[in-house]
Order: C-alpha cells, then structure tokens, then sequence
C-alpha cells in the first residue's frame, strides 16, 4: 500500500477497549477517575475553550468528571436497574445481555477509550475487572468520554452557570459552543480524532431514541456503543409479538457509518484533472467527485457509476489513495484516483448534481495553492503520547485566495484537499507511476 497517509479526524489515538465496553463495573470505576476527561456537546455543537486575549483562537474544551457531575444524574452511571440501582449479575445470559452497562436517563453517555502512556499497551481483559479496583490501579492512561447535554433541556443560563464552575474557567479561559466545521483549521491530529468519534457517537445517540422495529424507547448499552429496545427489558410489560429486534442482528442497535467515495479523474497523460461544482457549493468553488456507496456495490462499483451519474464519464485503473472519518454525522470518505478520457464531452444532465465540471491543467491548479501545498493538514502528531487538555498547537494561518482567482479548492483538512495536492505536487509516489506511466 506503500506511505499511509493520515488525514484530519482520521489516525485514532485511543485503545477503544470494545471488549470492556459491556462491563458496567469497569465504566463505573473509570468514569470517577480524577484523570478522566470529557467532550461535551450542546445539539452537536462541540465545547470549545479559548484564552481571554485571544478569542478566535478555539480548542476542544476538555473537562473533569467534577465538571460536569451535574449533569450524569444519579449513580450508578452504568448498569442502571429497573429501580435504578445498579444491576446484579446473572446467570440469564438474555438477561445479562439486555442489562450489560444500560442506561436509561438521560444524556446519554459515550465511552470514547483510553489515551495510553505509551505505545505499549497496558489495557487489561475483561476477566481482570472482577475486581474494578484492583484492575483500575494497574490502568494507566486517560479515559475519555462524551455527552451532548442539550438532552437535559437546561436553560442556557442554568447551563452556563454550571460551566462557569469548571476548572478551565476558573483557569481564565471562555468556554463557548462552536460550529462544528470552523474547527478543522484548527484541530492538532490528536483532538481532531477524538471529536470526530465523539460526535458521530453522540449524533447517532441523539437521533436514533425508538426502536426502528416497534416504536417503544431505546436505552443505551456498552457505553453508548449500541442501542436496545425497551420493550425487551426483563421488568418490561409483555406485549402482543416481542419486537423483531429480539433476534438476530440489525443495523439500528450498532453505531453506523456511511461509506462516501470521493474520486479524482485524472486524464491519459496525467496532466489534467476534473473537477465539479455542486449547486450548492459557493460560486468559483470546484473539488472532486464525491458520491454514496449504495447497496449491493464495491466500492469500485460506487466509483464508476457515480463518475458517470454526475459527469457521464467512464473510467479506468482505480486505485486507493485514503480515508477520512467525516463526523457529519457519520461518515467515512474514502478516497480513489482514476483515469478517463478527456476529449470525451462532459454531461451533467443526467442526475443533476453539478452546476459545472470541467478539466483543470497543472498549472491552473497550482495557481491557486500555496507553494508547499501544505496549508490547512493536520498538525500535531507528534503530541499523541503527551496529552495536553489546554495547550494544541497554534492554527496554521491559511494562505489568502486573490479576488482575481477564477475557482478555489478545498482545502487540506479534506480528503478532496490532499488529494488535488498530492497530485498537483507529485506525492504520489508508486501510484504517481501506475496512473501516468501504464
């Protein structure tokens, strides 16, 4: 596959500890932990904190469980009973599996993983935590979770009065909700990973409150990792025909993900590339092609057929480039070069998408790209073995775009970005010779 290339939101730095994930006493024991730090949302806006001299200057907002104790709700957090006490373990393995770290109030709450201190891994088994205790002094790292508070219903001065006791304000810094999309210019690789977990987590937590199958409430398990239906509780009252969702496997009980192909044509010759303009992109903005895996296709199926939905273009030698988890909400671009025929006539009126599309030479591309093509990538990755809740790099100041450009790009922070950079900079490497030099 040669050089692994790591975009933004992409590159996880946490031991996910799935296996632990239906222990309610290990989420217990680790969700009260002083080292323990949270990503709260508020209807998917991110917390962010910034220093009083420097308002514009945004970072993730990582708080204490001290924090934010008033808005968990009563203890146990995790395992959560019919009568809220915390549940026994049994030798039901239906009942186990329907009570394994449920939770029933609200917000709900994710367990994002463990930073550890060190490559090495220090993450226990399951059968280590029959004594959390025990288990929990040998754990070595941050834990991280997350939870969108606007489920609460607060009001905002309720809200904000209860932030204001936190320790990064009374640190001096302003806490504040942001739009999701401003921060990419300004995440390092560590926190740019963390929040595009969180908030596909905590999207799909919010969106998906009824069963699909028979309408009754949902309730979380695993720390936020799956959903079950209420009606199948072993304190719930019995209806008519138990929920379909009592058997079998369904992809409503599991955090989703949304394969995207996004696809850069390139032409014979390797010196053109062709991009599009959405109609709802802003004017002069052109980027690659980009399209949903459907079902039943690969996803060199999804590649060919959305290249000639949108352009009417076939193409050939498809290869990989990288992928980038996308948290809005949930998906997972997935990124291919291609060739295809330019002297072929371009159609956009077949599904409709583009407003335009056209072929763009090197030099046209490089006119509009700062010279180390380098502006706006993930910065920081040397940081993912030293947490600093407060302290990310300093955002990289993005290269100004002249009035006079006749089209923008993307930039860096998106697949789309990079790969226009990698081409138009020659970083392909061994897939530079296969689409140029066949």
């Amino acid at each position: 596959m040669g050089e692994r290339h790591i975009n933004m939101f992409a590159g996880s730095p946490l031991n996910r500890l799935a296996w632990l994930r239906p222990s309610h006493s290990f989420l217990n024991a680790i969700v009260v932990l002083d080292s323990t730090r949270w990503l709260l949302f508020n209807s998917g806006q991110p917390l962010v904190a910034a220093k009083p001299e420097d308002p514009s200057s945004q970072t993730l907002a990582y708080l204490s469980t001290d924090d934010v104790r008033t808005f968990l709700g009563p203890e146990p957090f995790f395992g959560q009973g019919e009568d809220g006490s915390i549940v026994v373990e049994s030798n039901d393995d239906l009942a186990q599996s329907l009570t394994a770290s449920a939770r029933h109030c609200e917000p709900r709450i994710i367990f994002l993983g463990l930073k550890e201190l060190s490559l090495s891994t220090t993450a226990l088994p399951t059968t280590d935590f029959v004594d959390p205790k025990a288990a929990i002094a040998n754990l070595q790292g941050t834990p991280f979770f997350s939870m969108d508070v606007s489920d609460l219903r607060l009001p905002s001065e309720q809200l904000k009065a209860t932030l204001d006791t936190s320790s990064l304000v009374q640190n001096g810094q302003i806490l504040s909700w942001s739009e999701p999309r401003v921060l990419m210019s300004g995440l390092d690789t560590f926190s740019g990973a963390v929040f595009a977990e969180a908030r596909s987590l905590v999207d799909w937590n919010k969106r998906n409150k009824f069963c699909p199958a028979c309408g009754s409430r949902t309730y979380s398990m695993w720390g936020g990792w799956k959903l079950s239906c209420s009606s199948l509780l072993p304190w719930a009252t019995a209806g008519e025909e138990p929920c379909l969702s009592s058997k079998g496997l369904h992809n409503f009980c599991h955090p989703r993900t949304d394969p995207v192909v996004i696809m850069l044509v390139i032409n014979e010759r390797g010196e053109k590339v062709l991009l599009g303009r959405g109609k709802r992109f802003p004017p002069k903005f052109y980027s690659a092609l980009a399209g949903f895996v459907e079902p039943g296709e690969t996803f060199e199926d999804a590649v060919e057929r959305e290249i000639w939905e949108e352009v009417g273009a076939a193409v050939w030698n498809i290869k990989y480039h990288s992928g980038q988890p996308w948290p809005y909400p949930a998906n997972l671009m997935l990124g291919f070069y291609m060739r295809a025929d330019s002297s072929h006539p371009i159609r956009t009126d077949l599904d409709n998408e583009l407003a335009d599309a056209r072929w763009y030479t090197h030099a046209e591309i490089l006119s509009v790209l700062d010279p180390e093509g380098l502006s706006g990538r993930p910065r920081g990755s040397d940081n993912l073995d030293h947490f600093q809740a407060t302290e990310p790099p300093a955002p990289a100041k993005p290269r100004a775009t002249p009035e006079s450009t006749s089209f923008t790009l993307p930039p860096a922070t998106t697949l789309a970005g990079t790969m226009i950079r990698d081409w138009a900079f020659g970083k392909l490497g061994l897939l530079h010779h296969s689409l140029y030099h066949c």
